[in-house]
């Protein structure tokens, strides 16, 4: 079962990557299991590099996942990767990380859902639920709506992405969300904003 607080580090939000590391050492000890590792802008030695050191200085006790590079996945010994619309095909990441590595896929509109549904992902992404600033290109907000539409699709486990906040992110699990990705609201004192947003889901 996923947890219901998926937090994303993404490195372009660190200006340093002692930064980055220091951040998900206090995510954990917010009470984070489930952490994504996102680079859309490093080459694959200083990925696999950054992935390594995360897995060394977490340990075990909090899952991992790849954003879009199976290969690197694999190599840091991550428990699972996520692909979009855009990257490896469902199929063919289920290729390099077997059956025993997690697989997520991002989607974006009920139609992607429904393909998303035949594959052997573990879990369905949908969003952006609401406005984010973390994407270059987002594709248009879906809003707590689509989140409804998405579960009602779906036996996977769903979670909810973009813009979600402690304001928020009640609402989307309301709405038939397993778990809510965040990552800007755990930039500004991570142990805190962890343990805060694992407080509102209850």
């Amino acid at each position: 079962m996923l947890p219901r607080l998926y937090a994303i580090l993404d490195t372009s939000s660190f200006q340093d990557i002692e930064a980055l590391f220091s951040t998900a050492e206090e995510l954990l000890a917010g009470g984070v299991t489930l952490l994504q590792y996102r680079n859309k802008t490093g080459n694959a030695r200083q990925m696999l590099e950054q992935a390594r050191e995360l897995k060394r200085r977490l340990g075990g006790s909090v899952k991992l996942i790849m954003n879009d590079r199976t290969d690197l996945c694999v190599a840091a010994g991550f428990d699972g990767v996520h692909v979009g619309q855009e990257d490896l095909s469902p199929k063919g990441a289920r290729k390099v990380i077997r059956d025993r590595l997690w697989l997520g896929v991002s989607t974006h509109n009920p139609e992607q859902v429904k393909q998303a549904d035949k594959t052997s992902a573990d879990y369905i992404a949908i969003g952006p639920v609401f406005s984010t600033a973390s994407k270059i290109n987002p594709d248009p907000v879906v809003g707590i709506e689509g989140v409804r539409k998405a579960r009602a699709l779906t036996k996977k486990w769903l979670v909810a992405i973009g813009g979600i906040n402690r304001a928020n992110c009640r609402s989307v699990i309301e709405a038939g969300a397993d778990s809510v990705a965040v990552i800007s609201d755990l930039m500004r004192e991570p142990r805190k904003s962890a343990e805060e947003i694992l407080r509102i889901l209850g």
